[in-house]
């Protein structure tokens, strides 16, 4: 899907233009235009980037056919700048970066993407229901752009901190390795988070400090603003990352508290046997002769000795350990 809107110098909005009118207007220099690709196929993109807005050859296959991170390159008449959307998938634990290019010159926004960023659609609402939001320019464009692009940002992180809180509590109900292999994606994904949140908060840096002839200083400071809250948000997940830490090492704790419960509870177990393991054994061996008078060894009174010597000798062990507080 492609699709533009013109904001002339008079207020009136033009949607849709078609090449040989985006053009004109662009040559005009009268108002603000601001072009929009979605999961079009390079085919259909590199004539508009080319051939209309006049962009380099280099910048347009970035744009089309390269993964990047986070960056801001200028090209003199115009900025491209590569920022990442954030999406957290809740059922799978992972997070996934949605990437937006941008060409930022004067008086027009350009920007590119292969999936659906809510980011854009709700701008692009907002322009439909009042086109007069395009009046601020292309800069104060693309500063609504990436302010409402960050701000999507922490819904997605309170949502892993939520699956987090959710994931200790299931690892101190009952932990599993399945419950373990969560907290490795949840590392994963914060990792990636970082790689993210990193770059791109020194692409806000510099549009906020760094002289570009497409950013004037009175602007400067809007990117100011979405650069402090990038940092605020990579904080945060320094923390996330943290919290996982934490959650790992309840998991080993637990873990190793039952592994503890169990070799007690078998301690105590072998503990109270051995006695009886000593008697019954003492008294299997084949070491009396027939022809010695002992009658007294095999008689009724021997027997029940014996088996009460079995049966209490557990009890006074088990009794004896309570004492001492082993158990």
């Amino acid at each position: 899907m492609i699709r533009s809107l013109f904001l002339a110098a008079d207020k009136s909005a033009t949607w849709d233009l078609d090449p040989a009118t985006l053009a004109q207007t662009l040559r005009d220099g009268s108002g603000t235009v601001w072009l929009d690709c979605q999961g079009e196929p390079p085919e259909a993109c590199q004539p508009l980037l080319e051939g209309v807005f006049g962009f380099h050859p280099l910048a347009v296959d970035d744009a089309l056919r390269e993964t990047h991170v986070p960056k801001i390159d200028d090209w003199d008449r115009y900025l491209y700048i590569v920022v990442h959307a954030l999406d957290f998938d809740s059922a799978n634990s992972e997070v996934d970066t949605l990437e937006l290019d941008l060409f930022l010159g004067p008086g027009y926004l350009v920007t590119h993407h292969d999936q659906p960023l809510l980011a854009v659609e709700h701008l692009w609402s907002a322009l439909r229901r009042d086109p007069q939001r395009l009046g601020g320019g292309a800069v104060r464009l693309t500063y609504r752009l990436l302010d409402d692009l960050v701000a999507g940002y922490l819904p997605a992180m309170e949502e892993i901190e939520d699956a987090i809180e959710a994931l200790e509590d299931e690892i101190i109900g009952a932990p599993g390795p399945h419950l373990l292999e969560r907290v490795f994606t949840l590392k994963r994904s914060l990792l990636q988070l970082r790689r993210i949140l990193a770059p791109q908060r020194e692409v806000l840096s510099r549009m906020a400090r760094d002289d570009y002839a497409v950013i004037d200083a009175g602007h400067r400071v809007f990117f100011r603003d979405i650069y402090d809250h990038l940092v605020r948000l990579y904080d945060i997940g320094e923390g996330l990352r943290d919290v996982v830490n934490g959650a790992m090492e309840i998991y080993l704790s637990v873990v190793n508290n039952r592994m503890n419960e169990v070799m007690k509870t078998l301690t105590i177990i072998t503990t109270l046997f051995m006695p009886l393991s000593f008697v019954t054994g003492f008294f299997g061996m084949n070491f009396f002769q027939s022809v010695l008078p002992l009658d007294a060894w095999t008689g009724w009174a021997a027997f029940g000795l014996t088996l009460a010597v079995l049966g209490l000798t557990p009890v006074i062990m088990y009794l004896w350990m309570r004492r001492r507080a082993w158990m």
